[in-house]
């Protein structure tokens, strides 16, 4: 049997809309994202379970776990038996890449049992069809991390699509997730069609910076950098009390506050564990709706997509 696990990640990074995105793993060692796996058998079967099975489209077809079998199934010309297992565990819609979790951990999973030995480039560009066969456009900020760790950097160059970015290990991510969701395409609908040349410079000013930052290990800069001027002005619209949150959260000791891919998760990064904590707890009491919510203090997940022991 082969078993692969691939983790949440954050799209956008705050300033890097579309081309920044980071894998992230709780410090507590919870495995925060799905989990495929695969075995021969007599028959096909497609079996879901885990927190968030039950949010997944009746209709097997529609399942992207089903069309990655599909693709691989198709390109092999192999029509074996198989009996696949889908762990959700990632809640849909959250912005923290459910989508890019199942995709990165079925394609995987199926290149292995497959035997195709696609490069690493082909399995991007397929985790980046399937993505698009989802939100409406191809894009790699959650599905590129999610398979090799780490903060990532999207060119869409044809010879090196994705870049690691160096990042700071002191820095520790506190996520939450409130229990409720926010669809991509309301997120995206809800952005401008223009923007002003200002705001287009200012958001080349803030990235270019910020990567600057990465390579020069100065995190104070990259920190005062680390500002979205493409997607949260608009999206705050979708978060109730956005502002408050930040600027409450921020009062506590955290560097910064933003929305972690279309939302409605946000991220927050702390220098040290009480201040993590104190933020942590703050969150869970005051934005947290639901038993379904969660706040996890996370660090980068330099591994990305892997098998795990059964």
């Amino acid at each position: 049997m082969i078993k692969i696990y691939a983790p949440a990640s954050i799209g956008n990074v705050g300033v890097g809309f579309d081309i920044l995105g980071a894998a992230i793993t709780p410090i507590d060692g919870t495995l925060l994202g799905d989990c495929v796996s695969i075995k021969s058998s007599n028959t096909f079967q497609l079996n879901c379970y885990g927190n968030f099975s039950t949010h997944l489209p009746s209709d097997i077809t529609k399942h992207i776990t089903w069309k990655a079998w599909n693709w691989f199934n198709k390109k092999t010309n192999k029509k074996k038996p198989i009996s696949i297992t889908l762990e959700k565990n990632m809640p849909i819609g959250s912005g923290l890449g459910s989508s890019a979790s199942s995709i990165v951990a079925s394609v995987l999973a199926f290149n292995y049992f497959y035997k195709t030995k696609l490069t690493t480039i082909e399995l991007i560009k397929l985790m980046g069809t399937l993505e698009g066969s989802i939100s409406g456009g191809i894009h790699y900020d959650n599905v590129a991390p999610c398979y090799l760790g780490g903060l990532q950097l999207i060119t869409n160059d044809i010879q090196y699509p994705i870049q690691k970015l160096p990042v700071f290990k002191n820095w520790l991510w506190i996520i939450a997730w409130p229990g409720i969701t926010v669809s991509t395409s309301s997120a995206r609908n809800i952005l401008p069609l223009h923007y002003s040349q200002e705001e287009c410079v200012q958001n080349s000013r803030n990235l270019s910076t910020f990567i600057h930052a990465l390579y020069t290990q100065k995190s104070e800069l990259a920190i005062r950098f680390m500002k979205d001027t493409i997607a949260e002005p608009y999206r705050i619209l979708l978060i109730k009390k956005f502002l408050y949150i930040k600027k409450t959260i921020k009062k506590l000791g955290a560097l910064t506050c933003n929305i972690s891919g279309s939302g409605p998760t946000l991220f927050s990064i702390c220098l040290n564990i009480s201040i993590a904590n104190k933020v942590k707890n703050w969150l869970e009491k005051n934005y947290i709706k639901n038993n379904q919510g969660f706040v996890h203090i996370c660090k980068i997940d330099q591994l990305g997509a892997r098998k795990i022991r059964i």
